[in-house]
């Protein structure tokens, strides 16, 4: 018996104390308690609750953050959401534990000085995180998952107990994809766009990317290809007219491509006429042994999703074809 108990682990999700809890959770005190460690636990438990996450595997997901961002602004912390800092820093509390990508296995050790805490720079060096096993299997169980949850919402929350319950069954993600479904999407605003963080535009862009795919049954519009499993897809949210540019998260100004496809068409080696048939290159020179050749497209028309509201908005189209007609000449 190695003593990895729920009650160990329920001491480890309590506040560090040197005298009555010396394995408890470490966060910083510098200006007040930051509950950064906290509120991602919760949030990983409501995921693992949901089934978002159902491997000892825990990758820094849109559902994650959009999760993690909800109970911060339930709680009304103090403090800029930053799910970068405990995401990294919980490595340091024994139960947590990294799986870098190849090149920065530096990472994984808990002795490790370099200090990789945003988010960009995780989702650069580390594949995902994982548990004790004995804490992901306690993890499956309803009411040892619910002991654990009440010890963090006790320890660190006693007083905002109904506004985290409220938060852990909101399905923060699930919504924004609900809410692009209702409305078609929305454009924004170049200051709105301008104040929105790193965390915001990563899960702002995967539910309309995901919603895309959705709407065209996880297809590549141009080739038909269909490769997905429960994490990954081989077809991307494209959008026609680039979002850096025009800030447009209509559904109409998407198609879901493979990822050959979607870099061609962002660099206009084919488009498409408003009837959505294809026009492709003519400088285009291309060889191609094993697959359909880009070229054999030309005039076959696209997959396109039942519901027209969905479908690419003519202006769209035109915009892109008037900036592959530039680039032909």
């Amino acid at each position: 018996m190695n003593g990895k108990t729920i009650d160990y682990y329920c001491r480890k999700f309590s506040p560090l104390s040197k005298v009555t809890n010396p394995t408890g959770l470490n966060v910083s005190r510098s200006a007040g308690v930051a509950p950064n460690k906290p509120v991602l636990l919760l949030a990983v438990i409501e995921l693992i609750h949901r089934g978002d996450i159902q491997h000892n595997q825990i990758y820094l997901l849109p559902e994650l953050i959009a999760a993690f961002l909800k109970l911060w602004s339930d709680l009304e912390i103090n403090r800029k959401a930053d799910i970068g800092l405990p995401f990294f820093h919980l490595k340091y509390d024994g139960f947590w534990h990294f799986k870098a990508k190849p090149g920065y296995e530096f990472v994984e050790s808990s002795q490790n000085k370099v200090k990789v805490r945003s988010l960009s720079a995780i989702r650069q060096t580390v594949d995902y995180a994982y548990l004790d096993a004995e804490l992901w299997k306690l993890l499956q169980h309803p009411e040892t998952r619910n002991q654990l949850l009440l010890t963090l919402i006790d320890a660190w929350f006693s007083d905002k107990t109904a506004q985290i319950e409220c938060s852990l069954q909101f399905n923060a993600f699930g919504d924004l994809q609900n809410q692009l479904f209702s409305t078609g999407g929305r454009v924004y605003q170049p200051d709105e766009i301008a104040g929105v963080g790193e965390q915001e535009s990563i899960v702002r862009d995967a539910a309309f990317r995901r919603t895309i795919i959705s709407i065209y049954e996880h297809r590549c519009a141009f080739c038909g290809l269909q490769v997905f499993n429960n994490l990954e897809n081989v077809v991307d949210g494209a959008h026609i007219k680039p979002f850096g540019k025009f800030y447009d998260d209509r559904i109409n100004n998407g198609l879901s491509l493979c990822k050959n496809h979607h870099w061609a068409f962002d660099r206009f080696w084919f488009t498409l006429n408003d009837d959505c048939t294809i026009v492709v290159s003519d400088t285009l020179r291309e060889d191609s042994p094993h697959a359909r050749p880009i070229k054999d497209f030309n005039g076959d028309r696209i997959l396109l999703p039942v519901r027209e509201q969905y479908r690419p908005r003519p202006d769209a189209l035109q915009w892109h074809r008037q900036s592959f007609f530039e680039r032909q000449v």
